[in-house]
Order: C-alpha cells, then structure tokens, then sequence
C-alpha cells in the first residue's frame, strides 16, 4: 500500500500571520497575562476619581478592550481552526491504520443532522457490545462457578 501520509520533512514552515496568531494565542494563555490584564483594569479603575468618572475615562477602557477583543476574535479563530485540522488528520491516520471502520474519514464535514444520526447509530451499537460483553462476562462466571 503506498504512503498516502503529506511529507511534513519538505514544509516551507508557518507564514507570518500564523506565526504571529502562534504567538499571541500562547501569550495570551499564560497566567501572566491574565494578572497584567488585572492590574491594568485596575490602575484604570484606580485613575477614575482624577478623571471625575468622565466619558472620556470610561471611553479609554471600552475602546481598548472592543479593539483588543475584536483582534483576538481572529487569531484564536485561527489558532482553532488549524488545531482542529491537525486532530483531524491524526484522526483520520488512525482510523486508516486501525481496524476502525473507514466510513468514519470525514465525518466532520456531516451537516448537524447527519452527525446526530451517526452519534446516535454509534450510540446504539455501543449499548449492543456492552450487552454481549456483559453475555460473555456472566457465561464465564457461569462455567467457572
């Protein structure tokens, strides 16, 4: 059987947004940055009596934390989107590489219907091989006691 498996040895590496998205998506994981997050809400809050509550006090944190949300919103996006076709793809390796039933390549790609009706076949199928294994299990104690 040939090796249908993508050559990652031969790869260019990460363009610049994606090696930029990498990069903000760890550093805004990390606890860290959770903290500085913190201590500047609360510096702001902090500023509020200098600055008489104004509008303009309170428009400095709804603008920077609008504009910061909405960058984010993107490079977590992408961050998700290749992680999620990375565990793809080693989901499909394994199912082609294991006694796994093949239809399940791509099942991903299943409208919400579909996926409900597969999930639910499974489901079933599941409860009928705990039934013959539970069969199995009491036909041993049986023989056995």
């Amino acid at each position: 059987m040939p090796d249908t498996r993508p050559d990652t040895t031969t790869r260019t590496g990460p363009g610049l947004f994606v090696r930029f998205a990498n990069l903000v998506a760890e550093l805004a994981g990390r606890p860290l940055t959770f903290l500085m997050a913190v201590m500047l809400i609360i510096a702001w809050a902090l500023t509020g009596p200098a600055f008489g509550f104004s509008e303009t006090w309170q428009l400095i944190v709804n603008t920077g934390t609008t504009i910061v949300t909405f960058l984010m919103v993107f490079v977590l996006q992408n961050s998700q989107n290749r992680d999620g076709r990375a565990l793809q793809a080693k989901l499909d390796e394994l199912i082609l590489h294991s006694q796994a039933e093949n239809r399940f390549i791509g099942v991903e790609r299943l409208d919400e219907k579909e996926l409900r009706r597969l999930s639910e076949l499974l489901h079933r199928e599941a409860e009928a091989a705990n039934e013959v294994a539970e069969q199995v299990e009491d036909d041993r104690k049986a023989q056995s006691g």
